[in-house]
């Protein structure tokens, strides 16, 4: 048996922080107990003073693009850099090539990060005008959800049918996660800012073009549709204060039935960073105002937004370099996501229990998932060590991303990940990666 006692350290779980031991033995937590009281022989034992451990992040939206795009990420090296960031877990998105929309290749990806990846994993199927009976074919307790495309997607991933969309959320029984931009509403922006400036228009435009009105139209039909079908809808990458403040916190996460997500980048950036940012911060939706920025914040701190992710997208370097209409939208994120939440904390914008509240626990409960984002004995070992007080600045040579930069790069946090456990595994140490086990698949606690 394997064990590893992490001594000593100061632990973050469910809304309290306080000095604990923390024993591992094997995959999991065996145990939990007051600081420097357990003692275990043959344990390794890993000196926690003056660091954080809190659960291993649960990220419910990345691009890992394998496969098809691979010259842009991998489930390999990406997976390496969520570990490397203290994400444990993912949930990745079907827009690869091909398109993830029937189980044969949704079970073509599952196989691959079987072979590949360091941290646990789950996929969306991807729904489209005429897969319905691929959706409700699924098994719920092994695949984390239906994702809908209502705009800002390409091919057969956009649906855009409202026929469609009314059978989808009439049938399909488990979570569906939507992205919400209007096609219509951006087309005829997109017209509009190509009519004033040609193929080079300002960064700047990018939150007029994919405004907030096209987000609000996709996304009150989404809810619409769920409320007249009683379906689980989860709205992702909150990017408008309209939208933030039309969602509720009068009934606890585990009765809800539409819920809500904010990612990092719509947390830090805003508008007025473009002129410096450029296309390395074009993301779908778009960053918007910092009254937006703040907006979605406290919305997440009074329980409104009811998780954060990354949507993690990497492009390489050469792809982001383009002119407005060329540059593909999305960044690398999952490296540095906790590492930018931790900075707000420290800014005291946002406490450490509601960060691991919203990037673990919440996760966990919304979709189900079997014995993960807690510290809790006889659940999973996943887990992140955190050094609040060693500063560590982005760059080229500590870039883990295939596509080997940041939106961060050139910026100094104030905290550093120590260490990370995926199921007891040590897969990261002080810049260490071990490839000697790979993560599972994740289950869900579903009917």
């Amino acid at each position: 048996m394997k064990r590893t006692l992490i001594k000593n350290v100061t632990v973050v779980n469910e809304g309290s922080i306080s000095l604990q031991d923390v024993l591992i033995e094997n995959d999991v937590i065996s145990r939990i107990a007051a600081a420097n009281s357990v003692s275990i022989s043959e344990s390794e034992t890993m000196d926690g003073t003056n660091l954080f451990l809190l659960p291993g992040l649960i990220d419910d939206q990345v691009h890992f693009r394998e496969p098809g795009l691979t010259h842009k990420g991998e489930l390999l090296t990406e997976s390496i850099a969520a570990v490397a960031g203290g994400i444990t877990s993912y949930m990745e998105m079907p827009n690869t090539v091909p398109a993830a929309t029937n189980k044969i290749e949704l079970e073509k990806k599952y196989t691959r990060a079987a072979e590949v990846s360091l941290a646990n994993f789950s996929f969306y199927i991807g729904a489209s005008n005429n897969n319905l009976s691929e959706l409700t074919a699924i098994d719920p307790r092994n695949v984390c959800g239906v994702k809908v495309f209502m705009g800002s997607s390409t091919g057969d991933l956009v649906v855009d049918d409202r026929d469609a969309l009314e059978g989808i959320f009439r049938e399909v029984k488990t979570i569906i996660t939507t992205h919400c931009e209007d096609d219509p509403e951006i087309r005829k922006n997109a017209e509009n800012y190509r009519a004033q400036y040609g193929e080079d228009v300002p960064m700047s435009m990018h939150p007029l073009i994919r405004s907030r009105e096209a987000c609000v139209l996709s996304s009150s039909l989404a809810r619409t549709l769920a409320e007249k079908y009683g379906s689980k809808l989860h709205i992702l990458h909150i990017s408008t204060k309209d939208e933030a403040d039309s969602f509720g916190n009068d009934i606890p996460l585990e009765h809800k039935h539409i819920t809500a997500e904010a990612c990092v980048h719509h947390l830090w950036f805003c508008d007025q960073d473009y002129e410096s940012k450029g296309t390395w911060i074009k993301w779908n939706p778009a960053i918007k105002t910092a009254a937006d920025r703040d907006a979605i914040l406290r919305a997440v701190i009074e329980d409104r937004i009811d998780v954060i992710a990354t949507d993690h997208a990497p492009h390489t370097r050469d792809e982001k370099m383009s002119s407005y209409f060329k540059a593909p939208s999305g960044g690398p994120l999952v490296q540095h996501a906790l590492q930018a939440l931790i900075e707000l904390h420290l800014q005291g914008k946002i406490s450490l229990e509601k960060i691991v509240e919203k990037t673990s626990h919440n996760v966990a409960k919304l979709f189900e998932i079997e014995k993960r984002g807690f510290i809790r004995e006889g659940y999973f070992a996943d887990l992140v060590l955190v050094d609040l007080q060693k500063p560590q600045t982005v760059n080229k040579e500590n870039i883990l991303y295939k596509c080997g930069w940041s939106p961060f790069e050139g910026f100094t946090f104030s905290s550093t990940i120590r260490a990370t456990w995926v199921n007891g595994h040590l897969a990261f140490h002080d810049g260490t990666i071990d490839h000697s086990r790979k993560g599972s698949r994740l289950t869900f606690n579903r009917k």
